[in-house]
């Protein structure tokens, strides 16, 4: 081995992408996704940054195989039979797999990465929405809108902070804002169950009754 080859190589030996990912996750649940890094996951496989890095190259990568991994938790097996209830059952898996991470749903934003258990979660909602669905386009289209829905409402389920409830409050009057200081406390709730459930149900309805534009 050369020089330069011995540099490049890992620095501890049996030391795989596995084993990176998973340190990752321990760092992702116990410190959140600010504190995700090379050197935190470095840190806590014991190794080199050097060694992390030769591992995933970039933290694109990272985040990428973290995805996968967080997809790959999702079930897809044992659904219902109706196509409706399938692709709601497959988003309230998807939903309890990012809720078992600390920011698992910001871990996912902005992540699509070609990988076997993505592309399998993919197929298997797209399966169950072409089914229901008038047109191809409608069931794609719809699965986009049912995945940045979940992702939206699981990030904002892991922030909820309560004090920024009580801020909004204090700045929604029913003069100056009657809509919003009408519907406000609906509008805060915390209920994720019964709002992930309505909103999933509500996609779902008007997929199957309404065509996306040819143009």
């Amino acid at each position: 081995m050369t020089k330069k080859q011995a540099a490049a190589a890992p620095t501890k030996v049996g030391i795989t992408l596995d084993h990176v990912v998973s340190a990752a996750f321990d760092v992702l649940d116990r410190s959140g996704v600010a504190k995700l890094s090379t050197r935190a996951i470095a840190a806590e496989l014991g190794v080199s940054m050097n060694t992390v890095m030769w591992h995933i190259r970039t933290k694109d990568r990272l985040l990428e195989s973290m995805a996968e991994a967080v997809l790959g938790e999702v079930d897809l097996e044992n659904l219902p039979e109706h196509w409706h209830d399938q692709a709601a059952e497959l988003l309230s898996r998807l939903r309890q797999a990012m809720l078992s991470h600390r920011d698992g749903a910001l871990l996912i934003a902005g992540t699509f990465p070609a990988e076997p258990q993505t592309l399998a979660f993919t197929d298997r909602l797209l399966t169950a929405l072409l089914h229901g669905c008038p047109t191809r386009r409608t069931a794609a289209w719809t699965a986009w809108n049912l995945f940045y829905f979940t992702l939206g409402l699981v990030q904002e389920e892991q922030a909820a902070p309560a004090d920024d409830r009580d801020r909004l409050r204090t700045h929604v009057t029913e003069r100056h804002l009657p809509g919003l200081h009408a519907a406000l406390e609906d509008f805060m709730s915390v209920d994720f169950e019964a709002r992930f459930r309505f909103g999933i149900g509500q996609i779902l309805h008007s997929a199957a009754t309404e065509a996306a534009p040819r143009h």
